[in-house]
């Protein structure tokens, strides 16, 4: 995620604006593909998104990387596809609790303070989501240590 968020952090705002254009155009290949398992699948469609929204997390159980997909309705954003095919990317492989306590202080460095005000639930709105999906998965694990011990 660093990364990312360095090469945007040196771009100029409408160079930011082209690379979250490209970034929404990845935003499909984050999509769960025919019969891909998962260990929590949140698809609805909140109030905050023009669309609905699926999450999908499968987290490995020997080496606790997460793994999301997102499903995005047709008439989601471009800025919430830029942040899903981002998020998706930066967040591959971490743990839930890495993607839980992940500051979003590094969104205005993604799309600019401009989009952020103009826009603010809308660059959030993924991130949130991801953070909720590894919020339940961590209590679904602790209670299943729990019924375990």
């Amino acid at each position: 995620m660093a990364e990312i968020v360095d090469l945007f952090d040196a771009l100029p705002d409408d160079e930011k604006r082209e690379s979250l254009i490209l970034y929404s155009d990845q935003a499909a290949a984050c999509a769960p593909r025919q019969g891909e398992p998962f260990d929590l699948e949140d698809v609805r469609k909140d109030e905050e998104c023009t669309d609905t929204v699926g999450v999908y997390l499968r987290v490995d159980p020997d080496t606790r990387q997460s793994h999301f997909r997102i499903s995005l309705g047709p008439h989601v954003q471009t800025l919430t596809r830029a942040m899903t095919a981002i998020l998706c990317k930066g967040l591959s492989g971490s743990t839930p609790e890495v993607v839980l306590d992940i500051p979003q202080d590094f969104v205005p460095r993604l799309v600019g303070g401009q989009l952020v005000r103009i826009r603010s639930q809308t660059v959030y709105y993924i991130l949130t989501r991801m953070k909720g999906a590894a919020k339940v998965w961590l209590g679904r694990e602790r209670q299943q240590a729990v019924v375990s011990a």
